[in-house]
């Protein structure tokens, strides 16, 4: 992996590249970094995955807390595709929002589009995210052992043990990813807003779309993908294993899934 760094109104972000080839811009999701997108990208295909790590994750400067929005995030990927003709843009989860916003703010800066397991559709503060927008709460007001502790004997960590148990790992982490205050801004603010987008700019998308799902997987439903690949014209969607059945088969099927449908665009 090469790293360099996009300065962006006075905040330092980090860019993450690896393998040679078109660009495909591939964003991460919440609290995430560029190693999520890694851990999916197939090999030798004809694309360069590039990953602008937003603010406040991986190796990027946070800059101020208020600005820790999607529509944010989606500004300072614009400003760095600048550079870059026509990329592939795609993402998981809050990734998939940045890149569903781009596909209809600025449609002719991309070649094609790839939202992975949506955790929106088109709606603010959808019910799917309120595990984030808890544990948020819960750092806001409890140090991180008694944040724990709290979330532990919450009817949200029951219910994502019985439906998602991959969540509900990757929620447990939250409490130990520092800095606390980052987080817990990070999961506030982003689980309370969305893409900014209607269903009607969502049926002008006109570029070649693949839209990834899998079950098993509450802060991402299923029927976010279906919805998204039944608006988008021609889109194709495929699910994949869940990782909360096997995190092997779920690298598997998407790196299958992803090299598909770059194939198929050259």
């Amino acid at each position: 992996m090469i790293r360099s760094v996009y300065e962006t109104r006075g905040v330092s972000l980090s860019v993450s590249e690896h393998g040679e080839g078109l660009p495909f811009v591939f964003q991460h999701g919440l609290c995430a970094d560029a190693d999520q997108l890694i851990q999916v990208f197939p090999e030798d295909t004809a694309y360069r995955c590039l990953t602008v790590e937003c603010r406040g994750h991986g190796q990027s400067e946070t800059g101020p807390l208020e600005d820790l929005l999607i529509p944010t995030f989606t500004d300072d990927v614009v400003g760095y595709m600048q550079s870059l003709e026509r990329p592939v843009i795609g993402g998981i989860s809050m990734g998939a929002a940045i890149s569903l916003r781009i596909a209809v703010r600025w449609p002719y800066m991309i070649r094609a589009l790839i939202l992975a397991r949506p955790a929106w559709v088109t709606d603010d503060a959808p019910r799917s995210a309120y595990p984030n927008l808890f544990v948020g709460q819960l750092l806001s007001q409890y140090d991180p052992q008694d944040a724990l502790q709290r979330f532990e004997m919450s009817e949200v960590a029951m219910d994502l043990a019985e439906h998602g148990p991959d969540n509900l790992s990757a929620i447990r982490g939250f409490f130990t990813r520092e800095p606390i205050e980052v987080t817990s801004a990070l999961l506030t603010s982003i689980a309370m807003g969305g893409p900014g987008v209607t269903e009607d700019e969502i049926k002008n998308i006109s570029v070649p779309t693949l839209v990834i799902g899998n079950n098993r997987d509450p802060v991402h439903p299923l029927s976010y993908a279906r919805t998204l690949a039944e608006w988008i014209p021609n889109a194709s969607f495929v699910e994949i294993t869940s990782k909360s059945d096997s995190v092997n088969a779920y690298q598997r099927d998407f790196k299958s899934a992803l090299a598909k449908f770059l194939r198929d665009l050259n």
